[in-house]
């Protein structure tokens, strides 16, 4: 076809160039693929990249997400979540209604871990937080424990006197296996001081994953955009996960999040993300965080037809079946509360990806190719 060209995009060859050299992408560069518009263009090169680093594997897991509180005294202007504690709505999960939620989603035999995240509560101690994920841990042993963020840990800290290390070791102690990536939201002074001033600051949240990862404990990292955030502050976000996996090689997976403005004091004054915002903060994610892995394709905020298309924008993990997840619903997420196993597999295979199913550190549990596919169907031809 006359005029077609396979990759380039006239105005980003020199990108181009340093993409297929394995060439570190420079912040300048971050800026300028913020504002291409060749989004086929940029898909393609975040589709090389994936491929050349990661293959076609697409994680995800089988899991549960336990959101112990609702109540926080945060009081983000971006979140729908978090109540007052006198608030409709309202709740904080005993110690048996924490297990209760989990021996329902027992009901799945493939579950095999749990996402714990929560509000700040106003008047739980770390040790209340600490007593229900040892409970968790004790009830169901054979389930990995990722959660907390590094927003929860830091507030952990400072209502314990305790450090973040030795809040970190005592969470380990009990049972905790991962960092959830959740809080980072920007890594910006200025954004968190207008929307989050009650929680971590930007230097807080790297801090407990540096720490975390000199104790051995994984993390995950994520990013909230489509807010007030400038396009400078997503690409500066960028660069201090890079230089933190720089320096400590424990990040695991990147997750961005686009802002659901529905029931947040933001409702207002922000227009939600368009699909073609996503799918390049995707692609631009795999293309400036050349030192992370995996690149999240977060269902649940994406919606599952956008997440599916991610897997050709960069991503390779698809986060899991979470089992009726709550706090980005109380935004607005018009995605389902919770996917089964099999259809997450078709979605992937629809892709003409592996589905992996993986713990929450990436250790394959069960890997679907396409022998493993024949074989079942012979399986039940048999039966």
């Amino acid at each position: 076809m006359e005029g077609f060209i396979l990759y380039s995009s006239e105005d980003y060859k020199d990108i181009e160039a340093k993409i297929f050299a394995g060439e570190r992408l420079t912040r300048e560069d971050g800026l300028r693929l913020l504002a291409c518009r060749d989004i086929a263009w940029l898909g393609s090169m975040a589709d090389y990249v994936r491929k050349k680093k990661c293959g076609d594997i697409v994680y995800y897991n089988v899991n549960c997400h336990v959101n112990l509180t609702n109540i926080c005294t945060s009081k983000c202007k971006f979140c729908a979540f978090g109540k007052d504690k006198d608030a409709p709505g309202a709740y904080a999960m005993s110690v048996e209604e924490a297990v209760a939620k989990v021996k329902e989603a027992m009901q799945d035999p493939n579950l095999a871990g749990l996402h714990i995240v929560s509000g700040l509560h106003t008047d739980w101690t770390f040790e209340d937080y600490l007593e229900r994920l040892q409970a968790l841990h004790d009830a169901f042993p054979h389930l990995y424990l990722k959660g907390f963020t590094g927003v929860e840990i830091t507030h952990f800290a400072k209502i314990s006197g305790l450090t973040v290390e030795e809040v970190l070791l005592k969470l380990k102690a009990a049972g905790l296996q991962a960092i959830a990536g959740g809080g980072a939201e920007i890594l910006s002074d200025r954004v968190r001081e207008r929307l989050c001033p009650n929680k971590a600051t930007a230097e807080e949240w790297l801090n407990v994953s540096r720490t975390a990862h000199r104790l051995g404990i994984k993390t995950n990292a994520s990013m909230l955009y489509g807010h007030i955030e400038t396009m400078e502050e997503r690409i500066d976000h960028l660069l201090k996960l890079r230089d933190l996996q720089d320096e400590t090689g424990g990040i695991q997976t990147f997750i961005c999040f686009p802002f659901l403005p529905k029931n947040t004091e933001l409702g207002e004054m922000v227009e939600q993300t368009s699909m073609w915002d996503d799918l390049r903060m995707i692609a631009i994610s795999r293309l400036m965080l050349d030192n992370i892995r995996n690149i999240k394709a977060y269902w649940v905020m994406l919606t599952v037809p956008v997440a599916q298309v991610a897997l050709g924008f960069g991503a390779n993990d698809m986060d899991g079946t979470i089992h009726k997840e709550t706090i980005l619903h109380d935004a607005g997420a018009t995605s389902p509360t919770a996917l089964s196993e099999d259809r997450i597999i078709r979605i992937i295979r629809e892709a003409g990806r592996i589905p992996a199913s993986c713990d929450c550190n990436f250790n394959i549990i069960r890997m679907f190719t396409e022998k493993d596919q024949q074989a079942q169907v012979a399986q039940a031809a048999q039966q």
